[in-house]
């Protein structure tokens, strides 16, 4: 990023700081050979690593589970003219450890469409980065006219 357009990069701990308090986010996947997004609901692990609780059954499942995906979730102020973006890259896997599950089921997030049977899909932070816009700027530092 230029120096001079308005863009601050953030750094790994501030990115999962701010995931930490975003409600909501997008998984990027490959569906059928081409790009899909999904918005869901998600909660972050101790090691940052990112957390959706859906249905079993779900298509998400199946097309996630082993596959690197990105997810990204971002905050804007229409108003200021400033927000954040982040995003986490990395494989994504179906929890499956019965121990891990059950402590998921305590402390991970809770599904917005409670399922009969649900699962955890993990997103590993393998390469997180994201990005602080400072609002009223435009391209080099020039200041939006009121």
């Amino acid at each position: 990023m230029d120096a001079n357009d308005g863009f601050r990069e953030l750094d790994r701990q501030e990115c999962l700081s701010l995931l930490a308090e975003a409600p909501v986010g997008r998984i990027v996947y490959t569906r059928q050979a081409l790009p899909a997004v999904l918005p869901v609901n998600f909660g972050l692990d101790r090691d940052g690593a990112v957390l959706v609780r859906t249905a079993a059954s779900s298509e998400l499942v199946s097309a996630v589970d082993g596959a690197v995906v990105a997810f990204e979730a971002d905050a804007v102020d229409v108003t200021t003219q400033s927000g954040w973006s982040v995003v986490v890259m990395g494989p994504a896997a179906l929890v499956t450890d019965p121990a891990e599950h059950a402590r998921l089921l305590r402390t991970g997030p809770r599904s917005w469409v409670p399922a009969p049977q649900e699962v955890f899909v993990r997103i590993a932070p393998e390469l997180v980065t994201g990005r602080e816009l400072a609002g009223g700027r435009t391209l080099y530092g020039v200041r939006l006219p009121s």
